[in-house]
Formats: C-alpha cells, sequence, structure tokens
C-alpha cells in the first residue's frame, strides 16, 4: 500500500479522498490555488502546498506542476479525483513516466473512451448496445444537418469529447439545426478544446440509468445500477440506487453490457458505463444503448457504495497499489436503498444561474452522510464548480430512504449566497418522482412547480418578525422587558418584494402575541421548536445582520429595512443589461444606434464553462455597448444600455 498520495483536485472529492486514505493511514498532499487557500481539503490534509493562481488553466490543470510537487513532497501516487486532469491521458502518462502510480485506468482505455464517435464503435465490436446516430468524423454542417434527417428528428447534438452537458443541445426541427449545433461547438471548443460533435436519436421517453464497474485490468465486475434520470440542462441533480423498476433480467443484460465494455478496454480501476434507456414500455432487456464511459469515479458514487457497503476510494487505492479485485461478482448484493441530492449555489427561478457568495451559516443534519468541500465562512467562488454538498441516505425501501432525504434537506441551513435548497425539496416530494416514474424531462415539465418558492405561511413571518427585534432568542421563563418597557413593539420585515408589518407584546407566560394584518397568534418555544397557538409551527431561525433566515420544510429569507438605506430611483428600469453572474463575455451582438426587440440575442456571457444568453428585455435603441468580447466582467456590471425611452 502507499505510503503517501497528491490529491491533484480541490473541494468535495479531494476530501472525500482524504478521508478514506486517512482510514487506510496513508498520507495525504492536497495542492491549492490562491483562492482555495483557507480551503478545507487544505486543512484536512496532512501536507498542502500553493500551485498557482485561482484560474484552473493557472493551477488544477498544472499537470507538470502537479508531478514536481509530488515527486518534492515523496507521494507514492495521485490521485486525480473527477474532472480537471481525470481523464487527461497525456497526464497519465507523464505520471507514469516520473515513476508514479495514477490512480486510475490506463491513458490507453482513457484514450479509447475519451471521445464518443470512436468509443461507440468500440463498444458495438464488444456486443455492446448503441443508439442509432451518427457518429463519424465528417464535420461539414451540411452533412451533419443531411445526417440528422436521416436519422430523424428530434435529434441530440454531444461533444465527441464532452461531458457535464455541455457541448449538447436537442433539435426538435430543421429548421433549428443550424443555430444549435453553431452554439454546441462553440461551447465545446470552450470547455474541451475540441468542437466535433455526434449527432443521436433522441428517446423522446429517456431515463439515464448507468452501471457502476470496477476492474484490475484483467477482470471486471459491476457494482449495480444508479438511476440518473433527474435532470436540469442535462446536469444530475438528484441519484438513486438501484433503479426504480429495475428487474432481475434487465439488471442482468445491462451488466454483462457494463463488463463487457470495461473488458474490452482491459479496464483498471472504478468507472461508469451510462445507458440511455427507453421507458416508455417499462425497462427491457432490448431497451438500453450505450452512450459513454466515465473512466473515473463518479460524482454520484456514494448511492452504489451505501446499498454495497463498499468503499470505492478503497478499492481504487488498493487495486492502484498492485492488488487484485477485492471481491467477486457473486460475492456483491443490494441491500436497501439510497438516494443522493447535488445541493448547489445556484439561483433556481432565474434559470439555475450559478451563484457565488460567502457561506456566513451552514449546518447539515447529523444523520445523514453530507460529502462537502466548504465550512461555514468558506467562499463559493466565481472559478470553480458552485456545489456546496452531495447529501446522501440510506434506507431498507426506496420509501423510507426518500423519507430521510426529505427530513435532511429540511435539517439543511444555509446563508450567505441563494441555492437550490427548496427546488429539491420539492423535488423530492413531487408525486411521479416519490412514485418511482422518473424520466429525464421529469424536471423540465414540471419546472414552474419545483422552481416556484412559496410566500411564508403567517406563523413563519410572525417569528420572523420576532427575529427582527431580535426577541427569537429571548429568556423564555420571563417577560425580557422592563416594567417601564411599552406595551407593544412594531416591526417591519421585508420577504422579497412584499413587506410586513407586525405589532408585538410580550405575556407573563413567556410567550408573544404577534399580528400581522389580519392575522394574529401567539408564539412560545422552548429554545428548540416554536409553537403558533397550539400547532407546531416547525422552524428554526438564524439572524445575521439585517438577513433573517427561517429554515423548515422550506426555507424562507426576510430582511430587515436598513434606516440608513435610500430609495433608489426606477427611472432607468429596463434600461440596462447587466452581467446576472460573474464570467467571461464570448460574444457580443448588440451595436450602438440599433433598434432591438425584447427577446433579441444581446451578448453571450460564459460562466463555469456553461453559455448563458442576454436578451433585450424589451424593444428599444442600443444606446450604449459597454462590453467586448474576452472581458471578464462581475456580477451586476452593465454590459449595455438601452434607449431612455421604449419604443
Amino acid at each position: 500500500m502507499f505510503s503517501k498520495i497528491l490529491i491533484a483536485n480541490r473541494g468535495e472529492i479531494a476530501c472525500r479522498i482524504i478521508r478514506t486514505a486517512r482510514r487506510m493511514g496513508v498520507r495525504t498532499v492536497a495542492v491549492h490555488s490562491d483562492a482555495d487557500v483557507g480551503a478545507r481539503h487544505v486543512a484536512m490534509a496532512d501536507e498542502a502546498v500553493h500551485i498557482g493562481p485561482s484560474a484552473p488553466a493557472q493551477s488544477y490543470l498544472r499537470g507538470d506542476e502537479i508531478i514536481r510537487i509530488a515527486r518534492e513532497t515523496g507521494a507514492d501516487a495521485i490521485h486525480p479525483g473527477y474532472g480537471f486532469l481525470s481523464e487527461n491521458p497525456d497526464f497519465v502518462d507523464a505520471v507514469e513516466k516520473a515513476g508514479l502510480t495514477f490512480i486510475g485506468p490506463s491513458s490507453d482505455a482513457i484514450r479509447a473512451m475519451g471521445l464518443k464517435d470512436a468509443a461507440k464503435k468500440l463498444m458495438a465490436k464488444a456486443g455492446v448496445p448503441i443508439v442509432p446516430g451518427y457518429h463519424g468524423t465528417d464535420q461539414n454542417p451540411k452533412h451533419l444537418a443531411r445526417e440528422a434527417r436521416k436519422i430523424g428528428y428530434p435529434v441530440l447534438i454531444k461533444a465527441v469529447a464532452g461531458g457535464g452537458g455541455k457541448g449538447m443541445r436537442r433539435v426538435d426541427a430543421p429548421a433549428d439545426f443550424a443555430d444549435a449545433l453553431a452554439s454546441a461547438q462553440s461551447e465545446a471548443k470552450t470547455a474541451f478544446g475540441n468542437d466535433a460533435v455526434l449527432i443521436e436519436k433522441f428517446v423522446t421517453s429517456p431515463r439515464h440509468i448507468e452501471m457502476q464497474i470496477f476492474g484490475d485490468g484483467t477482470d471486471a465486475v459491476h457494482l449495480f445500477e444508479r438511476d440518473c434520470s433527474l435532470q436540469r440542462r442535462h446536469q444530475k441533480v438528484i441519484e438513486e440506487a438501484p433503479a426504480p423498476g429495475m428487474t432481475a433480467k434487465v439488471r442482468a443484460a445491462m451488466g454483462d453490457a457494463a463488463v463487457r465494455a470495461a473488458m474490452a478496454i482491459g479496464y483498471r480501476g472504478a468507472g461508469t458505463v451510462e445507458f440511455i434507456v427507453d421507458a416508455s414500455a417499462g425497462l427491457k432487456p432490448d431497451g438500453f444503448w450505450f452512450m459513454e464511459m466515465n473512466t473515473r469515479l463518479q460524482v454520484e458514487h456514494p448511492v452504489s457504495e451505501a446499498i454495497t457497503g463498499v468503499d470505492l476510494v478503497e478499492w481504487q487505492l488498493r487495486v492502484a497499489a498492485g492488488e487484485n479485485l477485492p471481491a467477486r461478482q457473486g460475492d456483491l448484493s443490494i441491500n436497501g436503498h439510497a438516494f443522493e441530492a447535488r445541493l448547489y449555489a445556484e439561483d433556481v427561478p432565474k434559470g439555475f444561474l450559478p451563484a457565488t457568495g460567502t457561506l456566513d451559516h451552514l449546518v447539515f443534519p447529523g444523520d445523514a452522510r453530507a460529502d462537502t468541500g466548504v465550512r461555514a465562512g468558506d467562499v463559493i467562488s466565481p472559478w470553480y464548480d458552485p456545489m456546496i454538498a452531495k447529501l446522501i441516505t440510506h434506507g431498507p425501501t426506496r420509501a423510507v430512504a426518500l423519507a430521510r432525504l426529505q427530513r435532511a434537506l429540511e435539517k439543511t441551513e444555509i446563508a450567505g449566497t441563494v441555492t437550490n435548497l427548496t427546488f429539491l425539496s420539492h423535488l423530492s416530494r413531487q408525486p411521479e418522482f416519490a412514485r418511482g416514474e422518473v424520466d429525464t424531462g421529469l424536471i423540465e415539465r414540471n419546472i414552474s412547480d419545483l422552481a416556484h418558492e412559496d410566500a411564508a405561511p403567517p406563523e413563519i413571518c410572525a417569528i420572523a418578525a420576532l427575529a427582527a427585534l431580535n426577541l427569537h432568542e429571548a429568556p423564555v421563563d420571563r417577560n425580557p422587558f422592563s416594567l417601564w418597557s411599552p406595551l407593544e413593539w412594531s416591526a417591519e420585515i421585508h420577504e422579497g418584494e412584499t413587506r410586513h408589518a407586525a405589532r408585538i407584546r410580550a405575556d407573563d407566560a413567556g410567550g408573544w402575541h404577534v399580528r400581522l394584518g389580519e392575522f394574529e397568534c401567539r408564539l412560545k418555544s422552548d429554545g428548540r421548536r416554536w409553537r403558533a397557538d397550539t400547532a407546531p409551527a416547525p422552524a428554526r431561525v438564524i439572524r445575521l445582520g439585517n438577513d433573517i433566515h427561517v429554515y423548515g420544510r422550506q426555507t424562507h429569507h426576510f430582511t430587515t429595512p436598513d434606516p440608513l438605506a435610500r430609495a433608489a430611483e426606477t427611472a432607468n428600469a429596463g434600461n440596462v443589461v447587466a452581467a446576472p453572474m460573474p464570467g467571461l463575455v464570448k460574444r457580443v451582438f448588440a451595436i450602438a444606434g440599433k433598434t432591438v426587440a425584447a427577446g433579441d440575442k444581446l451578448a453571450i456571457l460564459e460562466a463555469m464553462k456553461m453559455e448563458h444568453v442576454l436578451t433585450a428585455t424589451r424593444d428599444g435603441e442600443v444606446a450604449e455597448v459597454l462590453t467586448a468580447a474576452g472581458d471578464q466582467v462581475e456580477a451586476g456590471q452593465p454590459l449595455i444600455l438601452l434607449a431612455g425611452d421604449a419604443l
């Protein structure tokens, strides 16, 4: 076994690897950029070395520097985690040339699966079913359009070197193909340095089911399936294992296909074979097709660990150190059910825009597994993926595991940035999902309900009003005010654009009478739980400056008015097109003096390797263009000004 390993990654996955290495007695070396100097993975590792500026290209993607640090610190091996250099075959070759061990597959295996078109040809040769499509090398747009017509719409354009939904576009009609192709190629070029695409038939009732595989270079096993159908913008949101509705016959067929895929390339280490499944008539042994193989540890691997009892990182270390497979197929079995929910800093109502901010408050429930790379006080940076944590629950049945996930989401507390926590709570209770009737279109079909943030019920507003006067933590055994205090106090809180005015008075029993408009109730807390009149009011209250956060089945945020703030004039409302997040301006379509219509494309902003189109909010004339392609901009920075009067 290795005595010391270097982890060529950051955040949640670096912390995850460190936990297992520590349990196995293996020392760890972390690397960090300028932005991560105080990061959690840096604090957890036995050693930490600065690697460069915040931009990934100048730090976590510097393979030569990572290898140099590994040798300098006496590491025996390098674990790449996922993302960054984890699927870079040239990095694997360089690691091995330096006399170090790469904890993962061979460079040949990565190359074989690195380009989707070549991988599909290889899989077809190995007897793995593949979806109908065009995987050729001719990238002429006219040729690709002809191939799309042959396949039949709808089709899916996919970057051959892609992953994570980048460089992927669904096209429903021939008239939309050219624009979708150009957009997919541009995004693929930015994310992967390769704008080549393939085209596949789009399955209209698709499920995304993947098999966790593990090999030692000569033999391979699968650790059963995960259902990753709950996706938005082709990125996974909640994963589960095993897949709902899976039968022994289909599992055997899919598992055999996955193992054949691994054996075809002499696979070593942890990997995932992803299948697209036609769910229109239930799961069938001939109703799944190979999509791609991820030659690394997958983000959602914890659900497979939960149902098998296997620590996949431990297996990675053992096999990379020269051991054979730790178990045979017959040794592996499924125990219960597991879910994983990905908690992100993102603005769901604004189209899941990535968000930044300081995590002023962060608490995870003690009865769920929380894989995270951040702590309270840490910053969600625009430089990296905005994941905050993965919440994982396990139970003897799907219903129990799902109930535990719902409770874990209720008990999670975050303040300092917008998140998808409420969205995840809604999704965990969505009726189709609760019944196990999942497909990749479920979120899109129900997005208006899932993205909706309910207004706080009056009793929650009443509790927030108490917090506005700092009474939410007042002693409960006595009136905290003196004999000379007023009989009644006023409080004002804002819930978004809604203003709540409250009148509050104390009683001799340690409770509070709160009146908001026509609503009135008596609140009392024992320090742990609230009651509104005689009914429980599940709420946990945190006040940070002028911000009040009330956590319960849904998280509600309030602010108290700043007495020094002045009302801003709204005369120029709608005239400024600003950056919704920090990012890089890729293209600018707006031209000063030209007229635009509401919905016209004005610019394209790239953030976290995804492209976001900025459009005109109304008809008008472009007064001034304040940015250019290549500019790095901050959230809220004005980019384009429209003339003061709408047309």
